[in-house]
């Protein structure tokens, strides 16, 4: 079963929602009914919190918190953030959950909610909701720029993209690793302005297309997420070295490279040693350490500069 399992900035719980949710026992039945599907994270109005839907996710096991016999974990894979924040009420009133749209008194809703931080959702409403988060993706006036137009795309993507809205169509899109792709460069590399963190060229070529790519800084191969704090923006060339571990972060944002590895007219374009790379505007978009530290176990080394 599908559900929405709701997040807050004023949260006592042990979350990191691209990886597992902390929840008390009480919801442990509804839990146990996500096993093997889909949830949307729903951030609540506490600390200046959106009331909206922020993202999807798929629920892989339910785990006991070995520290505390109430408390259990969700364990999360596939998590993918909406390319906007949807609303839980849309422009004429509608509520995007059945429930809501049974409550009788729309006015006293926040009473409702309480005591339902997690809860089932039905198939049609968690379509629309997955729908409307992801409608960047969806537009085709953005097909060059994400890479999803036709000369880029496999013939089954092709025929996916182009289905009409529905539970189905959603569910294998949320796997298909072309449309994960193309919703992860759009973040990564709005947040670093279309520029290579480390040589900051920005290039944009026809139909608003950058030249930098979005490099997963943990692989996805190896269990890393479509998050913007696992990835950074960088050219063709650079982001071959990165991904050949031949280049890398340390804990300061500065570059590691191997020097015995890496030519000498590539070098001149990085920064100077000790001097961080170009990081997004927003701190909340800086790759996180622990995905660094993952990068850095497979650094080439030798011969640093």
């Amino acid at each position: 079963m599908k559900a929405v399992f709701e997040i807050s900035g004023a949260s006592r719980y042990d979350d990191a929602i691209a990886e597992r949710y902390h929840f008390p026992k009480n919801y442990l039945s509804v839990a146990q009914q996500c096993v093997g599907d889909w949830i949307i994270y729903r951030e609540t109005g506490a600390t200046g919190g959106r009331k909206a839907y922020i993202a999807v996710a798929f629920v892989t096991a339910i785990d006991p918190d070995p520290t505390d016999k109430g408390l259990f974990y969700a364990r999360i894979d596939k998590f993918l953030p909406f390319d906007r924040a949807v609303p839980y009420r849309d422009l004429d009133g509608r509520f995007a959950e059945q429930f809501l749209r049974d409550y009788a008194d729309p006015a006293t809703i926040g009473r409702a909610m309480r005591g339902r931080s997690m809860r089932l959702l039905n198939g049609p409403d968690f379509t629309a909701i997955v729908n409307a988060g992801l409608d960047a993706i969806f537009d085709p006036d953005n097909a060059i720029r994400l890479e999803l137009d036709a000369g880029h795309l496999d013939p089954a993507t092709a025929a996916l993209l182009a289905e009409p809205p529905n539970e189905r169509r959603i569910e294998q899109m949320l796997v298909n690793r072309k449309i994960r792709d193309a919703a992860f460069r759009k973040d990564v590399l709005e947040a670093y302005d279309n520029s290579c963190a480390v040589t900051g060229l920005r290039i944009i070529n026809g139909g608003g297309k950058a030249e930098a790519q979005a490099a997963h800084i943990w692989s996805v191969a190896d269990g890393g997420p479509d998050i913007v704090q696992n990835g950074i923006a960088l050219s063709a060339t650079v982001h071959w070295l990165f991904d050949r571990h031949l280049i890398s972060l340390a804990d300061d944002y500065s570059l590691l490279v191997s020097h015995n590895k890496v030519p000498a007219e590539f070098r001149s374009l990085f920064p100077p040693v000790g001097q961080p790379i170009r990081l997004p505007s927003n701190q909340r978009c800086w790759p996180r350490p622990d995905y660094m530290a993952r990068h850095r176990e497979r650094f080439a080394g030798g011969g640093l500069v």
